[in-house]
């Protein structure tokens, strides 16, 4: 059983060569390439792909918006988006829009195959820059994030602790038993 590809990209070189790349394999099968979102939402409903590559940056609506909608009639429907951008916000925003890999235009063919197996039996692949920069904004926010669980008064009493005071000081500083 082969698994069904299909691809929403407006650089027709780009669409050809990657067509022929999974074509060329036994275990992938492309079934539509689409120049833009407008076809790809009103096409793959009548044949939705296993899994579909989305690149961002279309003519009218974005690969994102796409995804949103797409992922609106088809929840289960497995996005990789295969882009050239690197910053963090269309990052995120591509995986907050249903995304399930990120992968970089640059990523050799024979890890781009894989990337559609790995998303296929659900994993979330993508490029190794992207990943990292995934792992970072999360290590980074879990840091940040704890203080915010405080109350402002926790806050206070935690901020005199870190200054080296004593309980008792902190007590009569803050009016406390």
């Amino acid at each position: 059983m082969s698994v069904k590809v299909a691809i929403v990209e407006d650089d027709s070189g780009i669409r050809e060569s990657l067509s022929i790349l999974i074509n060329g394999s036994p275990t992938f099968r492309c079934i539509a390439t689409h120049a833009n979102a407008e076809s790809a939402l009103q096409h793959l409903p009548y044949d939705w792909p296993d899994v579909l590559l989305m690149d961002i940056n279309l003519p009218k609506m974005s690969g994102i918006d796409c995804a949103v909608k797409l992922k609106e009639v088809k929840p289960n429907l497995q996005i990789i988006m295969l882009t050239v951008y690197t910053d963090n916000d269309l990052i995120f925003k591509s995986l907050m829009a249903g995304a399930s890999g990120y992968l970089l235009k640059q990523t050799p063919p024979s890890e781009i195959l894989d990337a559609i197996v790995d998303v296929h039996r659900g994993g979330s692949p993508m490029t190794n820059s992207i990943a990292r920069k995934v792992v970072q904004f999360f290590q980074q926010r879990g840091l940040k994030s704890e203080p915010e669980n405080l109350s402002k008064r926790e806050q206070e009493i935690l901020g005199l602790l870190a200054k080296g005071h004593q309980y008792k000081e902190i007590a009569d500083a803050l009016d406390l038993s």
